[in-house]
């Protein structure tokens, strides 16, 4: 798998679990954090990525 599409697909994941997170489980109360923030947390970091995949994909195309 060529690494501009492994980011794509690792960032959406990571964004769509982190949108799950963030709907379903505001609720569920743990001691440390809240699995809410660990939501918005981990879309901002699929998010990233998923941009990043995206920038290396319109980059390797642009060279060639």
């Amino acid at each position: 798998m060529a690494p501009a599409s492994k980011n794509i697909v690792e960032g959406a994941v990571c964004a769509v679990i982190g949108v799950a997170l963030g709907l379903f489980t505001e609720d569920v109360h743990i001691p440390v954090f809240t699995l809410t923030k660990v939501g918005v947390v981990l879309i901002a970091i699929g998010g990233i990525q998923l941009l990043y995949g995206v920038y290396q994909a319109f980059s390797a195309r642009s060279v060639e």
